[in-house]
């Protein structure tokens, strides 16, 4: 068998293989396939094509095919661990999470929040704030190391707790420690984002991303 007549049938039976699982991958195949059999036919005979370019142009096709194969396989993937996320995002339904936010919410006659600290601090300090904006208590939590944290306040001499707020201040000698308040918040319900993956619908906080949740409660 000639090369020509070789790589047609090469052709012609890659085009069949491919055909039976992605069209459009027989498609690329047999296109790149005929441009490279055209090209061996219309050759210099006194200079042809010698067997490491033909080598190299044979392995390219291989190279196309096994890319639109691995792109199939991912989108597959990522189409399955969607299905599965809201599966599992189904769960959450009811259930209190923490997220960024400084909203006081009330567990037991207590108001509770909570914050995160860049670093370790000698000293944190809570301020609450009512409805207004006016700091009406403040608790001296002492040392405290990086990381989240939670705190409550009394509220049982409060007749409405809605709509309490708080801010925190953390420092390590004289300079000031980055903090991030830090709220409860309960799930509503659960979607898929093309982009984003699961969100989460919460009662005060509406729709969040399920990676900007810091903590299950």
């Amino acid at each position: 068998m000639t090369t020509t007549a070789a790589v047609s049938g090469a052709a012609s039976d890659l085009s069949a293989v491919l055909g039976g699982s992605n069209a459009s991958e027989a498609g690329s195949a047999d296109r790149f396939l005929k441009l490279l059999v055209t090209q061996l036919q219309n050759q210099d005979p006194l200079n042809p094509m010698d067997n490491a370019e033909l080598t190299s142009q044979m392995a390219q096709i291989n190279t196309v095919t096994g890319i639109e194969n691995l792109n199939n396989s991912v989108q597959s993937m990522h189409a399955s661990f969607l299905q599965m996320q809201a599966l599992q995002g189904a769960s959450l339904v009811g259930r209190d999470v923490t997220v960024d936010g400084n909203q006081l919410t009330l567990v037991d006659g207590k108001l509770q929040g909570g914050f995160s600290l860049a670093g370790p601090a000698d000293s944190v300090q809570v301020e609450v704030l009512n409805p207004s904006g006016a700091v009406v208590d403040t608790l001296q939590l002492g040392a405290q190391d990086g990381g989240r944290h939670g705190f409550a306040w009394d509220a049982s001499k409060v007749a409405d707790t809605s709509g309490y707020t708080f801010r925190v201040a953390g420092k390590l000698g004289a300079a000031e420690v980055q903090s991030a308040p830090l709220m409860l918040d309960r799930v509503l319900s659960v979607g898929l984002d093309g982009s984003s993956g699961l969100v989460l619908t919460l009662e005060r906080s509406g729709d969040k991303p399920y990676g900007e949740v810091h903590a299950l409660n």
